[in-house]
């Protein structure tokens, strides 16, 4: 997903080439999302947004944390601290539409419940 987001993104800077890249160090964050299937679960009966909403705090809290110990070894991939709505450099509030979609979307691709 962050491979397309920045390769997407690339265009912004007049990069036709439109080159996606991550780090490894993200493999190990990405697979907290496993975390969301037992939370999905739980929030079945809750309304979309209510659910969105707890998404996206569980990945800004997960997107955060690990940021944060990143960055205290030098070794953080991302630097959001020149964006507008950032807090520490480590999470974009004006994300928060994107984590909420991405919740839904893994809530859908991990559903046992095939409704």
């Amino acid at each position: 997903m962050e491979v397309v987001f920045t390769g997407i993104h690339s265009i912004a800077r007049h990069d036709l080439k439109m080159m996606g890249q991550t780090s490894i160090l993200m493999f190990p964050i990405y697979g907290a999302a496993a975390f969301l299937g037992p939370i999905s679960s739980r929030l079945k009966n809750y309304h979309v947004w209510i659910r969105g909403i707890i998404y996206t705090c569980c990945i800004f809290t997960v997107e955060y944390f690990s940021g944060m110990l990143l960055k205290k070894n030098q070794m953080c991939p991302w630097d959001y601290s020149k964006a507008k709505f950032n807090i520490h450099g480590l999470i974009r509030l004006d994300y928060a539409p994107l984590w909420f979609t991405a919740g839904l979307i893994f809530e859908k691709i991990i559903s046992t419940d095939n409704t």
